[in-house]
């Protein structure tokens, strides 16, 4: 019986000395942790970091698993919870004017020619409205900053719909390339003044002048389609800034 006590002792001994050769490190200490359980107490049950993940919903005062160690201090947590808040609301808002704008298409046959010239999109930067010449309905007359109805239709609906949101906007030009044979290439100055032009026609509509916080030109810099010639990109950006930005 001694014998055979004694023989099971060295299997058991070999088998110990080879699991330690065959495992790493951190395998031995999960199999340490597993015989030696250690159940942390904290001063107020039902929150912190543990199975289901978050914060306690009591870290604030209990100082338990909050970070580095917790406070008092409300600045970081409602911070955080604030820009959250902030940011939902302002897409919110973004959401209310494009859909504002999309549903008006549905109002007459005129209502629905016109919003052709226009795509929304939303960017890091904010909605971008983006109106765009047709073959048939450009935006301004030949080489110039001289709108036609179309665009003058379409600064009386943008006005409207944007008052939806108190947002700051900003208005880009775009133009298509000019041949490059051309004495003098326009495409800059152009492009800034029908900006320009744009946010004339915003505040004449009924636009508060304040929230224009930006004109620019782009040229023919940023074109939309892969042939920077192409009519498609003679367009206008009128963009609703986050307000988180």
């Amino acid at each position: 019986m001694a014998y055979a006590d004694f023989v099971t002792a060295m299997m058991a001994f070999f088998l110990l000395m080879w699991l330690l050769n065959a495992t790493t490190e951190k395998q031995r200490k999960g199999l340490s942790d597993y015989f030696n359980p250690t159940i942390p107490v904290n001063r107020i049950s039902g929150g912190g970091d543990g199975s289901f993940g978050g914060d306690s919903m009591f870290s604030e005062k209990t100082r338990v698993k909050s970070g580095t160690g917790g406070t008092s201090d409300r600045t970081g947590a409602s911070s955080g919870a604030e820009a959250d808040t902030l940011a939902d609301e302002g897409a919110a808002e973004m959401r209310e004017v494009e859909k504002a704008l999309l549903d008006r298409g549905g109002e007459s046959r005129t209502m629905e020619q016109l919003l052709r010239h226009v795509v929304t999109r939303v960017t890091d930067e904010g909605l971008v409205i983006e109106i765009y010449d047709l073959e048939e309905a450009p935006l301004f007359s030949n080489d110039t900053a001289e709108p036609t109805p179309v665009t003058l239709a379409l600064a009386d609906l943008l006005a409207e719909v944007l008052t939806v949101t108190g947002n700051e906007i900003a208005v880009n030009g775009h133009l298509r390339s000019y041949p490059v044979m051309m004495r003098t290439n326009p495409v800059w100055e152009l492009s800034a003044e029908r900006a320009q032009r744009m946010r004339l026609l915003l505040e004449a509509a009924g636009l508060d002048a304040g929230r224009v916080q930006r004109i620019s030109g782009f040229a023919d810099r940023k074109p939309a389609t892969a042939d920077s010639a192409a009519l498609r990109n003679n367009r206008l950006e009128i963009i609703l800034l986050r307000r988180d930005r």
